[in-house]
C-alpha cells in the first residue's frame, strides 16, 4: 500500500551567481519542477531471524530521502537518492514513510507497508531419558533448527524451566510415576515449535552405575576392607553372625564388586587380621541407598579401646562419597592401631545399603609431579608418524582438549626443556589432528607413548576414524592398560592390530583415565 502526498516549500530558492547581473538569472524552470514522483521502496529482509531489514529509497525526481521507520523509533537523517540504510525491526508488520525531497523543496510522502517475519524453530529433536545413576530423575534435552532456547513442562506443577538449545536440563520428581512433559522450543519468531510425551519416571531401587573411580594409591599408603582396586586384608568376614536381622548379598556391575546390605538394624565387618592404622589419615566409603531419610553410622572397632562413630546423613538415589579424617574417632578416645571390626548401623532400621571402597589411607608418598622429562625416542624419523613429541617433526593437531563436556584441564608444561602434556581430572580428551586430512597410519605397527602419573587407577587410547558411521567397528575402538603405575615414566607401546579402527584416515585420538592427573609425552605411531 502506498500514499502519497504533495507539500508545496513556501521558501524562496535564492541563486546565487558570481560575475553575473542579476538580469541575468531565470529561475522559472526551477519553480516549474514537478515534485518526486513515482515513490516506493526497494526492502529486503534477511532471512537469519535478526529482524535486519535493508530499505532503499527510489523515485523519479527525487534528490534525497528520508524514513520514519515505523517502529516508534527515531526517524533516519535525509539521505542522497541512491542510498540504502539498515534497520533491525521486531517480528511484525510496519507502515514507514519514506518523504522524497524534489530540487525545488517539493515534497512527496509515500506509507509503505513492511513485513517482517522470522522463522519459527523446525524438525524439534527431543530426548527424554531417566538418569542413570540419581533416582526419579529425568534428563531432557532438546534441539531445532533456528531455535534460541527451549522449556520444559515436567508436569509435575514445579515451574518450567529454560535451557539454551541443545542443552540437557535435569529434573528430579518427588515421586516416580507417568508424567506428561512438554518442551517448547523458541526462536526469535512468535511462533514456536513443540513436543509431548507421556513419560514414566522411575525410582532406582539400586545403583546402576558402579562408584566413583578410586585413585591409584601406592600399597604403603592404604588398608583396604573392601575395594577392587586395592589389595584387601585376607580373610574378611562380610556376614559374622551378631544375631542382626541384616541381610547380605555382594553385586557386580560393570565388573565392580558391591555389598549389598537389605533390611539393615546393625551389621559387622570382621577383619582377617588387625590392622593398624595408626599411620593412616582418612577412612573412606562409598554408600548408596534409595531410601529418603536414612542415616548411616559407621564404628570402627579397636580391640583395646572398643568402638567410636561417626554419623553420616545419606542422600538417597545417589553414591555418597565419604573420606572421613580418622581425628573424628581418635578425639573420642579410640585407637587406631589395632582395629579388628566395623559396625554398621541404619537409621531408621529396616533400610537398604550399598557399600563400596571401604578402605584407609594416607596422603600420598609419591610426588605429584615428574622430576624428570620423558625417555627420549631412539627410533628413525623415516620410521615414525609423531603426533606429539620433541624429537620428531610432528602432524597438525587443529584442537587440543576440545569441548565435549569432559572434566579434564590440560596446559603444557616444561620438564627439562622438553614439552610435556599434563591433563589434571583426567576423565577423557581429545586430540584432533585433521577433518580435512586424515593421518594414514596404515603402513605403520604400533602406537606409542609415555605416561607418567601419581594417582591414576586406568588408562586408555582410542583411535578415531570419524569417516564411519557410529556403531561401525571401523570408526573406533580404544585399548587400555593392564596395569597403571604410578610414580614413574611408563613407555607404552600397543600393537595397532589390537584396534578395530580403520588406520588408513586417524582423525581423532582420546585418552580416557580415572579423573586424575596424566602427563604425556612422545605419542606417535610407528613400525
Amino acid at each position: 500500500m502506498k500514499t502519497v502526498k504533495y507539500i508545496c516549500s513556501l521558501s524562496l530558492i535564492l541563486l546565487t551567481i558570481f560575475g553575473c547581473s542579476q538580469d541575468d538569472v531565470n529561475t522559472d524552470f526551477v519553480n516549474n519542477i514537478d515534485p518526486p514522483s513515482n515513490v516506493s521502496a526497494s526492502v529486503t529482509v534477511s532471512q537469519d531471524n535478526t529482524g535486519a531489514v535493508t530499505i532503499t529509497p527510489i523515485g523519479e525526481g527525487a534528490v534525497s530521502f528520508s524514513v520514519a521507520f515505523g517502529d516508534n523509533s527515531e526517524p533516519s537523517g535525509v539521505m542522497p537518492a541512491g542510498k540504502s540504510l539498515q534497520h533491525t525491526y521486531e517480528e511484525g508488520t510496519y507502515t514507514a514513510t519514506i518523504t522524497a525531497n524534489g530540487l525545488n523543496g517539493l515534497k512527496t510522502v509515500v506509507s509503505q507497508l513492511i513485513v517482517v517475519s522470522f522463522k519459527a524453530p523446525q524438525n524439534l529433536m527431543v530426548t527424554i531419558a531417566n538418569d542413570g545413576a540419581i533416582s526419579k530423575t529425568v534428563n531432557v534435552t532438546a534441539s531445532a533448527d533456528f531455535a534460541l532456547s527451549y522449556s520444559v513442562n515436567f508436569g509435575d506443577g514445579s515451574d518450567p524451566v529454560m535451557s539454551n538449545n541443545n542443552e540437557t536440563t535435569t529434573h528430579t520428581y518427588q515421586e516416580a510415576g507417568t508424567y506428561t512433559i512438554t518442551v517448547t522450543a523458541f526462536s526469535a519468531a512468535i511462533e514456536t515449535a513443540s513436543y509431548t510425551e507421556e513419560f514414566e519416571v522411575i525410582e532406582i531401587l539400586q545403583p546402576l552405575q558402579a562408584a566413583p573411580k578410586q585413585p591409584n594409591r601406592a600399597a604403603a599408603d592404604v588398608i583396604s576392607i573392601f575395594s577392587d582396586v586395592y589389595d584387601n586384608i585376607v580373610g574378611t568376614d562380610f556376614y559374622p553372625n551378631w544375631g542382626q536381622s541384616t541381610t547380605y548379598h555382594q553385586m557386580d556391575i560393570n565388573g565392580d564388586h558391591i555389598i549389598q546390605y537389605g533390611n539393615l538394624n546393625y551389621q559387622g565387618i570382621q577383619f582377617g587380621a588387625s590392622a593398624d592404622a595408626s599411620e593412616m589419615e582418612f577412612l573412606h566409603v562409598d554408600v548408596w541407598t534409595a531410601d529418603e531419610n536414612l542415616a548411616f553410622d559407621i564404628f570402627p572397632i579397636s580391640i583395646t579401646t572398643g568402638e567410636k562413630f561417626v554419623k553420616k546423613n545419606l542422600v538417597a538415589g545417589q553414591w555418597n562419597s565419604y573420606d572421613i579424617p580418622l581425628s573424628e574417632f581418635t578425639s573420642q578416645g579410640l585407637s587406631m592401631s589395632d582395629i579388628h571390626q566395623f559396625k554398621l548401623v541404619g537409621t531408621p532400621g529396616g533400610g537398604t545399603i550399598f557399600i563400596d571402597n571401604l578402605y584407609f589411607y594416607k596422603k600420598s608418598s609419591v610426588p605429584t609431579a615428574p622430576d624428570a622429562a620423558a625417555p627420549t625416542p631412539t627410533l628413525a624419523a623415516a620410521n615414525v608418524i609423531s603426533i606429539y613429541s620433541d624429537a620428531y617433526t610432528n602432524v597438525g593437531i587443529s584442537e587440543l582438549n576440545p569441548n565435549w563436556s569432559q572434566t579434564t584441564k590440560l596446559t603444557e608444561v616444561t620438564i627439562d626443556g622438553n614439552a610435556t602434556w599434563k591433563y589434571e581430572l583426567l576423565n577423557y580428551t581429545g586430540i584432533v589432528t585433521s577433518y580435512d586430512a586424515p593421518t594414514n597410519v596404515s603402513a605403520m605397527t604400533y602406537v606409542h607413548f609415555d605416561y607418567w602419573t601419581p594417582d591414576a587407577s586406568s588408562l586408555g587410547l582410542k583411535l578415531v576414524n570419524t569417516s564411519h558411521g557410529d556403531g561401525d567397528p571401523l570408526k573406533e575402538d580404544i585399548e587400555h592398560l593392564s596395569t597403571v603405575v604410578i610414580g614413574k615414566w611408563v613407555s607404552v607401546e600397543i600393537p595397532l592390530s589390537d584396534f578395530t579402527t580403520d588406520r588408513s584416515g586417524i582423525t581423532q585420538l582420546l585418552f580416557e583415565s580415572s579423573g586424575a592427573t596424566v602427563y604425556i609425552d612422545n605419542l606417535y605411531f610407528h613400525n
